[in-house]
């Protein structure tokens, strides 16, 4: 990913020096349990720990020659070995290993590192939305259903389920992470031709890894598909906070907007735009991760025990949908905490069809009073129409109706037209979302 859009501590995870790291890690492992059997010398074990090393730019020099990254990297190990006069037991290093013991099993360690940041990442936007959520707890707006205007609700309902979604994503990519969390040393073709299952239980313990429970050459890539795909819900729920600020971000409506700094501009040619950038940089970006589950897919059929038509996509898709999830997790925190709302805007907006909006309300009434609800609705819908054609006020028409009249008496009607019972349960939706959390 550019670095435009990556934030420096999960850039640092997907750099070259940490997946070396990780590398080295797993043969540092896997060199010790092998040692505690009696399999490796457990001075061997002991001098690799202490001067196991590499030099990424070694590395690539080697890989450019032998076409071959893990060669090249256990051919530098092997040099810094030599260079400290420990030649000999660098024999000892990838021991009974095949290349994706050690690249699979090193990749669910970055997994592992990610996630952790990404769950940060998660928790953090969901306090900024409850906090926000009870901020606005009774800040009335009005619904909108196709983009049209529905009934009365306040803003604190939407970011109260903005909250909960994020409950649900913390709680997806915890599941995921954990069946990322994965080993495996079992060989060229899975089947512990040289290393058997007690020592792979006790490398991957090491790592704070479970060991794969069969496996090919490879880890299975349902579980790779399954982690970007979480990754794709979770920027989804961010897109769709993102659209929604757009929305009541238009001039016409101007009932919540992002923050505009100081010295900021919004058009090389219209000085008087403020335009929703990071809302739609949001928007933007989700679709990368989106499309990137397309290609975790296409990973999971594989030849055989393996090929390795995956490995040069999971060299993009599993870098960049971290990195962008990250960063779009901290854009949409940033775009909440800061969020500008106006109620007295929301109040107007909901007031500007007078009373339209409580059609619903006030067709229950007739039907509770005794009208049938056919009845009821036409006679409703004709003064909507009426209302809505002419910009009209509805409330003071259903009150000139003498029909109305007979049914509902004056304080009946008012009641149909209550903002207050309407939102009454708005105090027990609340309560069930945010209680003893």
């Amino acid at each position: 990913m550019i670095s435009r859009y990556t934030r420096t501590d999960m850039g640092r995870i997907w750099s070259d020096q940490n997946k070396f790291q990780q590398w080295l890690e797993v043969e540092l492992a896997a060199s010790e349990a092998l040692a505690e059997r009696g399999v490796v010398p457990a001075d061997a074990a002991r001098l690799l720990r202490a001067h196991a090393a590499f030099d990424v730019p070694r590395i690539q020099e080697i890989e450019c020659e032998v076409k071959h990254d893990v060669i090249a990297f256990t051919t530098a190990v092997a040099e810094k070995m030599a260079a400290t006069g420990h030649a000999e037991s660098s024999r000892w290093l990838h021991y009974g290993l095949t290349s994706n013991d050690v690249v699979d099993t090193a990749q669910a360690l970055q997994i592992k590192q990610a996630y952790e940041i990404l769950l940060a990442d998660l928790e953090w936007l969901r306090g900024i939305l409850k906090r926000r959520a009870l901020e606005f707890k009774h800040t009335v707006q009005i619904g909108r259903t196709h983009g049209v205007h529905a009934e009365p609700i306040t803003f604190g309902l939407k970011l109260a389920i903005w909250y909960e979604e994020c409950g649900r994503n913390i709680r997806r990519l915890k599941a995921a992470a954990e069946d990322m969390r994965v080993g495996k040393i079992s060989g060229a073709v899975g089947t512990f031709a040289h290393i058997g299952p007690e020592i792979e239980e006790a490398i991957c313990a090491r790592l704070g890894l479970r060991p794969a429970p069969v496996s090919s050459q490879i880890i299975q890539r349902d579980r790779h598909a399954n982690f970007v795909s979480t990754l794709a819900i979770i920027t989804g729920s961010l897109e769709k906070i993102a659209l929604e600020v757009r929305h009541l971000q238009r001039t016409e409506v101007r009932e919540a907007e992002e923050f505009f700094s100081k010295g900021q501009k919004g058009s090389s040619a219209m000085p008087h735009k403020r335009n929703p950038v990071t809302c739609e940089q949001i928007s933007g970006l989700a679709r990368v991760v989106r499309c990137n589950t397309q290609a975790a897919f296409e990973n999971i059929a594989l030849w055989h025990e393996r090929d390795i038509s995956h490995s040069s996509v999971e060299r993009v898709i599993l870098p960049d949908s971290t990195i962008l999830a990250d960063y779009l997790l901290a854009k949409t925190s940033q775009l909440v905490d800061q969020l500008l709302v106006y109620p007295e805007r929301m109040r107007r907006n909901l007031e500007m069809t007078r009373g339209l909006v409580f059609s619903g309300q006030l067709l229950l009434d007739l039907a509770s009073a005794g009208v049938l609800r056919e009845q009821a609705y036409g006679l409703v819908q004709r003064h909507a129409m009426e209302a809505w054609e002419k910009e009209s006020d509805f409330r003071a028409a259903i009150e000139a109706d003498p029909e109305i009249g007979r049914v509902l008496k004056p304080e009946q009607i008012a009641q149909s037209f209550s903002l207050d019972r309407q939102l009454r349960n708005v105090d027990k939706i609340f309560k069930r979302v945010f209680d003893d959390r």
